[in-house]
């Protein structure tokens, strides 16, 4: 604990700050240098399928997203100083301080969705010229103001409907359970996030999107031939509207046990062949055969356990509140102020959870080539890298920094070395 005294919590946190702001400033110019260097011609792997008007496209498009993303980091930054050394988060604690005491578990309620609503609402503009001027500029955005007015008031009535009994729970348990509170809101946290992923498909989603039986009887049949197969059942197969609100497409399944079920978006049927199709299903089904759902999930509570862990020890020392210029020590604001530091801190860990997540689309790949055919799910991408306009030249260290998925190339690459099924 004696490391944890005020001069040096702050003194971490602004080092940390400025390097990682530096380094994401400096990895969006090189993504941006690079992306412009290659606008003038189309990758040779990819000359005879993509044309360059299509190329030029997916370059503006990642530059107009890139544009936003600096307005976007800036403003991240300077709302995260204005509520903690700036003194934000005291004056909000101060406000609810009339209405609840600082040692009750509605203040803590009250102070982190204040909070939580004060970001959104300061990230909503970006929001609405990221759908209604890029996502429009390019052609994607279908959505309009009433259905984004909805989706918004929808997704925030689930928000609170799970997410407040959830918080109570949790500041309950860190005010009541001494010194291992920490186990105990784990344990409550992983409960939480099952019982999530199983509601998730027949419940969530829902809300939002339309899930219709797929109709198509001789794609129906080629699936249920892959699912065979691949030995996966599934609760069904569905159709998703997602062409209401943007022209991108997809593919995914979802839930687990009895619940799991596989969705594909409208726009993706009507874009790719059916032996397209079944070659983008068998590489989700590749997800779920080498067990990459759990392992993300492992590797979530893990991290969420350890975590706690080390908000245990700090909330226990005066310098991390004083060193973040908060005066109220309490287990609500304890709890806002560790998860709004925390980015800071774990940033340099992206690469590495970059790569694990790259990792798991070679091997999906692989398998979709060993059940399909590695032919058809390069075709398949190389139609939703330019249906979705995603550019074909990253920067090789902004990718290696961020990209959950290969580039381009080197995805292709590997899948054209893959043979036919046996």
């Amino acid at each position: 604990m004696e490391h944890f005294t005020a001069p040096n919590i702050t003194l971490a946190f602004i080092v940390a700050l400025a390097v990682s702001t530096t380094l994401r400033f400096w990895l969006v110019q090189r993504q941006s240098r690079h992306i412009a260097a290659h606008r003038a011609s189309v990758p040779a792997a990819f000359a005879d399928r993509i044309d360059l008007s299509a190329h030029q496209k997916a370059a503006d498009y990642s530059q107009a997203k890139l544009n936003v993303g600096r307005i976007d980091l800036a403003s991240g930054v300077i709302v995260l100083l204005a509520l903690t050394l700036g003194g934000g988060l005291q004056w909000v604690s101060d406000f609810w301080t009339a209405y609840f005491s600082v040692d009750t578990l509605w203040h803590g309620v009250a102070l982190i969705l204040s909070v939580m609503f004060l970001t959104s609402l300061i990230d909503l503009p970006l929001t609405l010229y990221r759908t209604f001027v890029i996502e429009a500029r390019f052609g994607f955005n279908r959505t309009t103001i009433g259905m984004f007015i909805a989706d918004t008031l929808r997704s925030a009535l689930v928000g609170l409907v799970l997410g407040v009994p959830l918080l109570v729970g949790v500041l309950w348990l860190m005010a009541r359970m001494g010194e291992v509170w920490w186990l105990y809101v784990w344990l409550t946290w992983v409960g939480f996030n099952l019982l999530v992923l199983m509601i998730y498909p027949t419940f969530i989603a829902p809300l939002f999107n339309k899930f219709s039986p797929l109709q198509d009887p001789v794609l129906a049949e080629r699936i249920n031939a892959l699912l065979i197969r691949c030995g996966f059942r599934a609760q069904g197969l569905y159709v998703m509207d997602g062409s209401r609100r943007s022209s991108h497409g997809n593919a995914y399944f979802t839930g687990f046990g009895a619940a799991k079920r596989i969705v594909l978006f409208d726009t993706l049927l009507a874009r790719l062949e059916p032996h397209e199709i079944e070659a983008v299903l068998a590489h989700e089904l590749g997800h779920f055969h080498r067990h990459h759902v759990w392992k993300r999930i492992a590797m979530l509570f893990a991290g969420s356990l350890v975590l706690l862990w080390v908000l245990g020890q700090l909330m226990h020392a005066p310098g991390f509140f004083a060193g973040l210029n908060v005066q109220t020590q309490s287990t609500g604001m304890a709890l806002l102020l560790f998860f709004m530091v925390l980015p800071v801190f774990t940033y340099f860990l992206q690469p590495l959870m970059s790569l694990y997540s790259r990792k798991h689309e070679f091997e999906a790949d692989a398998y979709a080539a060993t059940h399909t055919s590695g032919a058809s799910l390069a075709h398949a991408l190389v139609k939703l890298y330019q249906d979705n306009a995603a550019t074909l030249t990253p920067d090789p260290l902004h990718s290696a920094f961020y990209d959950s998925h290969p580039p381009a190339g080197i995805r292709i690459s590997r899948l054209q070395t893959l043979g036919q099924p046996s």
